[in-house]
């Protein structure tokens, strides 16, 4: 089991910067978790926004959000991040954090085993 906390979401202009983090509680397995991003906007669907494999060293991105966000882990601290910056009015949404013990990096919601509960991310224009 992992449980998933994020945190680092809030309100900020257009054109800013936000950090967000997940701690998980998965002990000394963490590194055996892909883990990712999504987000959720009111009357949208939950979207992928960025993975990472095990160890860091691949990462994957949504088209909408390449060249702004950036997704980093460091399993030492049982932590993955999501800089964002260049943030737009449509970054705004629910971002939730998500692990999956897949063999290999996924970008699709239903194939992640764990979620955290999401924090609010706000972007005024």
């Amino acid at each position: 089991q992992v449980q998933l906390v994020e945190s680092g979401g809030g309100l900020v202009q257009a054109g800013g910067s936000l950090r967000l983090a997940c701690a998980a509680s998965a002990g000394r397995t963490f590194d055996s978790y892909r883990m990712g991003w999504f987000r959720q906007a009111p009357g949208k669907e939950r979207e992928f926004v960025a993975a990472i494999s095990r160890s860091g060293f691949s990462t994957y991105y949504a088209d909408s959000v390449k060249g702004r966000f950036t997704i980093s882990r460091d399993n030492a601290k049982n932590t993955v991040y999501l800089q964002m910056n260049s943030l737009k009015p449509e970054d705004t949404a629910v971002y939730y954090c998500a692990g999956t013990s897949s063999g290999v990096v996924v970008t699709t919601a239903p194939s992640y085993d764990y979620w955290g509960q999401g924090t609010q991310v706000t972007v005024s224009s």
